[in-house]
């Protein structure tokens, strides 16, 4: 397509991870079982949370909600990724590029905020018990997850239109294996800053105000802790938070090191890295953490899958 004296580009060419084919098989492999074991633990944990009464409370409502988020986005890139490993060139349409980047982003943003969310669930459970079940009724929660899915909607609109706002005009080859922000602004032909600085702030704006929120309800969970006066009490207490507290930093970590370190320190090859760990390996591990901390969770999956295993004999 063309205007004027300039093209404008209709499709990218994906670099992806390596080069090396050798190097593609062997990373094929080990991607393919991470993204099985993506799927398989956090549809796991959904439709635990689905079938078993127990579970059907505020915590494990958010939780199942972020299990959802996190098989989305790691769906958006891991199927896509895995296929290009047979593909000597690696395309992608303008369009497709930006639903992508547009579902990750999503998502991801949706993510940020359910954990936020579930720091609330948190502070409200250990420092008001009492009034929790009032607190934290069916309408809130769903009020609540109205709005997480509303921002992460929004914010993925802002992050979308700022960067294929921009002309590509050539050349076309993204040095990544997914369509992300970074990559696609060192291929505009025209002045980024405006749209870096949009960008910027409203990662840094929403983030902070996440991050806000998780810091404030975890000080009023700490000195909550500090009163209670029985070990098992504040052991049990610590244990409710410890799962999710562990999910922040490995989201939050990485996502902040990603996103708002200076341009200055931009390497292809550690983004690729950082990128990998947070589009991979954390929807992974996100079901782990709570499978072996939670111990609810735990007893649930393995009452869930002892009742498939008995159905199965029952069968053959």
């Amino acid at each position: 397509m063309t205007q004027g004296n300039k093209s404008f580009v209709t499709e990218f060419i994906i670099l992806g991870i390596t080069n090396d084919p050798t190097l593609q098989h062997i990373l094929f492999v080990v991607f393919l079982l991470i993204y099985l074991l993506t799927v398989f633990g956090n549809t796991s944990i959904m439709f635990t949370i689905l079938i078993v009464n127990n579970l059907h409370s505020p915590m494990y409502y958010f939780l199942g909600n972020l299990s959802f988020s996190d098989l989305c986005y790691s769906t958006v890139i891991s199927p896509k990724m895995l296929f290009d490993f047979f593909l000597e060139r690696k395309l992608i349409s303008f369009i497709g590029c930006a639903l992508q980047l547009y579902f990750f982003a999503v998502f991801a943003s949706t993510e940020c905020y359910i954990l936020s969310a579930m720091a609330y669930d948190r502070y409200v459970a250990i420092c008001h018990p009492l009034l929790y079940i009032l607190i934290m009724n069916k309408k809130k929660c769903v009020i609540l997850t109205l709005l997480v899915y509303i921002g992460g909607l929004c914010t993925a609109a802002v992050h979308t239109s700022c960067t294929f706002i921009l002309p590509f005009c050539g050349p076309n080859v993204i040095n990544h294996f997914y369509c992300d922000i970074p990559p696609l602004m060192e291929l505009s032909c025209a002045d980024t800053y405006m749209s870096k600085t949009i960008i910027f702030g409203v990662v840094f704006c929403l983030g902070f105000l996440s991050v806000i929120v998780i810091l404030a309800s975890y000080v009023y969970i700490f000195f909550t802790i500090l009163t209670i006066h029985s070990s098992e009490g504040r052991r049990k207490a610590f244990s409710t938070c410890s799962s999710h507290l562990l999910c922040v930093v490995l989201f939050y970590g990485t996502v902040f090191f990603m996103y708002l370190r200076p341009a200055s320190n931009y390497s292809v090859t550690q983004d690729k890295i950082v990128s990998v760990f947070y589009t991979m390996i954390i929807p992974m591990m996100n079901p782990i953490i709570y499978c072996l901390r939670n111990k609810e969770v735990k007893e649930a999956v393995k009452f869930y899958f002892s009742r498939f295993s008995t159905f199965k004999k029952i069968i053959l």
